[in-house]
């Protein structure tokens, strides 16, 4: 008898890359770690100090640099490659698209048959780029997308109320990006309805303005890169916990990046949403309900996104 090895590959160490391998390693997500960059000294440096930690830890995690035909047998590939650039996610689209047709290639010709997580921004677009080019089925390629975004609205509104993050379900929607949106008709707290609430308890949730909650949840990204120049330990979290939810066959209802079927009134694009996650990635879509002025929010963040797809020419 066997017992199988959770492994885990991580394409770019930078920032990003490290902080998901060093959230996987302190949350016991995975048994072994493969880091691969361009920068091998780096790549091989990020792991040296993951494996430090090894003797304040529960459990015990293998961290070791490779190459890209180490991947062959891991079961999940997160791509976190390119750099962020100050204008918008949008703007980082040609880098991150040329280095994804480099690597995905590479990638395949191992023989790797598992799970692609993208976090490389613009996330929804690359993760199309990156389900085109590796053929896999499209419920084992898996953006970020809105995760982070979302747990950012719950952050907000818990501020904002008083009430425990965990005790409020709350998405943002379509781009990762600026154009996404906060869907406060489906928002509840502690299973009912923030809109129902705020005529209820006018003192606690009256106050509420939705606009301004939105736009500070879609651009807190910016704020934290405006002192730091990077995110990285919201992004590690969001990450590590679509690892987690996969790895247990969580059946959990997580915003994320997928391919829309018809969902929402939209075919062949990538966009944040809500969906269940377990062991065969994207199990399905949930389609949530939204107000008339949140559907012409959808409909614009889904045709830039679509504007945007079609100018990779995959």
């Amino acid at each position: 008898m066997s017992i199988n090895v959770r492994k885990v590959g991580i394409i770019g160490t930078g920032h990003v890359g490290s902080h998901c391998a060093f959230s996987m390693v302190l949350q016991g997500a995975c048994d072994e770690i493969v880091m691969v960059d361009i920068d091998k000294e780096k790549a091989i440096s990020q792991a040296a100090d993951c494996m430090d930690t090894g003797t304040f830890l529960p459990h015990r995690v293998t961290v070791k640099a490779g190459e890209i035909s180490d991947l062959k047998d891991v079961d999940m590939v997160v791509i976190s490659v390119g750099e962020l650039l100050k204008e918008n996610r949008l703007g980082e689209l040609k880098l991150s698209v040329s280095i994804v047709k480099e690597i995905i290639p590479e990638l395949m010709k191992t023989g790797f048959n598992g799970f692609i997580l993208v976090i490389t921004n613009p996330v929804d677009i690359v993760t199309y780029a990156v389900q085109k080019l590796s053929g896999l089925p499209s419920n084992r390629v898996i953006g970020t997308g809105t995760g982070l975004d979302s747990s950012r609205l719950r952050k907000i509104l818990s501020d904002l109320t008083d009430i425990a993050p965990h005790s409020i379900e709350a998405y943002m929607i379509g781009e990762h990006g600026d154009s996404q949106f906060a869907a406060f008709s489906s928002t509840t707290f502690g299973g009912k309805l923030l809109t129902q609430l705020m005529k209820e308890k006018p003192q606690v949730y009256g106050k509420l303005k939705f606009e301004e909650i939105s736009q500070r949840a879609a651009l807190a990204g910016w704020e934290v890169y405006k002192g730091k120049n990077s995110t990285e330990f919201g992004i590690a979290c969001t990450l590590t916990r679509l690892v987690n939810a996969i790895y247990h066959d969580e059946k959990k209802i997580f915003p994320c990046s997928a391919l829309l079927n018809g969902e929402y009134g939209y075919k062949g694009i990538y966009a944040g949403v809500p969906a269940v996650i377990g062991k065969n990635g994207i199990e399905y879509i949930v389609e949530i309900p939204f107000d008339k002025d949140e559907k012409v929010k959808l409909d614009r963040t889904m045709g830039i996104i679509g504007e945007y797809v079609a100018s990779t020419g995959l």
